[in-house]
């Protein structure tokens, strides 16, 4: 039996396993007592659990008194920026983001369409096993639903004030979108079009069934390469299936990384809107670089984007995000979303009316490593004690996990809060150097 994953992330899991309807409607019950039994917002990514735990969600929720509005098949951001601009008590988002198809997840969504803080999210965990309070027949509340929320979303991510529009659509981009079978099926094509560009779409029927390993890395995105090269395109997107994250792949038909989304969208932002920068402690050190340039500072937090997304808030940040393909941009909402960043991607192309491999060629070049331990539940923590002891002779910042920092590297060390897993993060600038201090890391921890 897997565990199932209860943190500040949400509550996820393999549906049928751990994750089993009567769980998921407890779950949303306590979190509908939560929200003083208001309004709640909920909409799902694409996988075949989705409708099973949409019933489950609605029976709890509805079932202490709730009202709830259903999206339907749309992405996290979508929902999130659904419950922004509604007086809605709070939102859940069924997706489990880039967990392989068997799994699926709820995340909770605070009234200000932002997942719920570290604080709000453990006092509701802790809620769990309290006796729920079903509301009296006369109580209970009422299901509707909203078919208009994603094309307000495309509405919004088209009104971020300082790009020119139709300076990208004068370049009739010729752009292939990977949506791995997800809910960006729903949204990327559409966006892209209304943006003047010649879609190739692959992977775009929202089946669930998901064509790939859901996580938009660069070895997952092979059949997204050739399609890029077999059309001629000037890039291709790829997004999870929630579509929050963003990967690209250049017009010499490679993948550039998903670290150098953000990156990308800083380099166009920070030219228009100049102001400090929020990234996360795993993010690349590329961030420094572009801050530097514009006289700004870098500010890091804990892994997680309510982390960003409130320091954003909290000092007015024009651009920030995550370095696994988060784009946070304010100008649409203080959530990671892979179609603002489509954007502000190619608006960055028309404007310096380059090809995507001459912009990612004039940046300095830093190489990532990235590997997990997947161990038995029980040993994560034994494995993180380990840690302090391996690097006991430099500086470290246990901020979240440990973070080791030399001057031409780093390596960040952390407990998955989706899965049971550690990860480790390295950058440097060699590949091969990143390659072997990531190797070495996990040779030690195991040891």
């Amino acid at each position: 039996m897997s565990k199932l994953m209860a943190s500040v992330s949400g509550v996820r899991g393999i549906f049928g396993d751990t994750l089993t309807p009567d769980i998921v409607q407890k779950y949303s019950a306590r979190f509908g007592i939560l929200c003083n039994r208001g309004t709640i917002v909920i909409g799902r990514d694409s996988r075949t659990t989705g409708e099973a735990m949409l019933y489950s969600i609605v029976s709890g929720l509805i079932g202490v008194g709730c009202n709830v509005i259903d999206l339907g098949v749309v992405s996290t951001p979508t929902v999130l920026l659904a419950v922004e601009e509604s007086d809605a008590s709070g939102g859940i988002s069924i997706t489990a983001s880039h967990n392989p198809p068997e799994w699926n997840a709820m995340k909770f969504v605070d009234s200000d369409g932002m997942f719920l803080s570290a604080e709000k999210a453990s006092a509701f965990l802790s809620s769990f096993d309290k006796e729920i309070e079903w509301a009296d027949w006369k109580d209970i509340g009422k299901l509707t639903t909203d078919t208009t929320s994603i094309n307000r979303h495309i509405d919004k991510v088209m009104a971020i004030p300082y790009i020119d529009y139709d300076l990208i659509r004068s370049k009739h981009f010729k752009v292939v979108v990977d949506s791995v079978n997800g809910a960006g099926g729903f949204l990327s094509p559409i966006l892209l079009n209304r943006l003047g560009c010649e879609v190739i779409e692959i992977n775009s029927e929202p089946t669930g069934i998901f064509a790939h390993p859901a996580e938009p890395l660069n070895h997952n995105l092979v059949q997204l390469e050739q399609a890029v090269k077999e059309h001629k395109a000037d890039l291709g997107f790829a997004t999870d299936p929630d579509v929050d994250r963003l990967s690209i792949v250049s017009n010499e038909a490679k993948c550039i990384g998903e670290e150098l989304s953000v990156a990308l969208c800083e380099l166009y932002v920070l030219s228009k809107n100049p102001g400090d920068v929020v990234v996360n402690l795993s993010s690349s050190m590329i961030s420094d670089y572009l801050a530097k340039t514009y006289g700004v500072k870098v500010h890091r937090t804990k892994v997680g984007e309510i982390n960003v997304g409130k320091k954003m808030q909290a000092i007015q940040s024009p651009i920030g995000g995550e370095g696994n393909g988060g784009i946070i941009c304010p100008e649409v909402h203080y959530t990671r979303d892979a179609m603002a960043g489509m954007v502000l991607v190619l608006a960055l192309l028309a404007e310096r009316n380059q090809s995507l491999s001459l912009v990612v060629d004039s940046l300095p070049k830093y190489y990532f490593a990235k590997d997990k331990i997947e161990v038995n539940p029980s040993q994560l923590d034994s494995i993180m004690d380990k840690v302090p002891h391996l690097f006991a002779d430099v500086d470290i910042d246990t901020q979240d996990g440990i973070k080791v920092t030399g001057t031409d590297f780093w390596i960040h060390v952390r407990k998955s809060g989706t899965e049971p897993i550690i990860r480790v993060y390295v950058e440097s600038d060699s590949a091969d150097r990143s390659q072997q201090i990531c190797k070495d890391t996990i040779t030690k921890l195991l040891a």
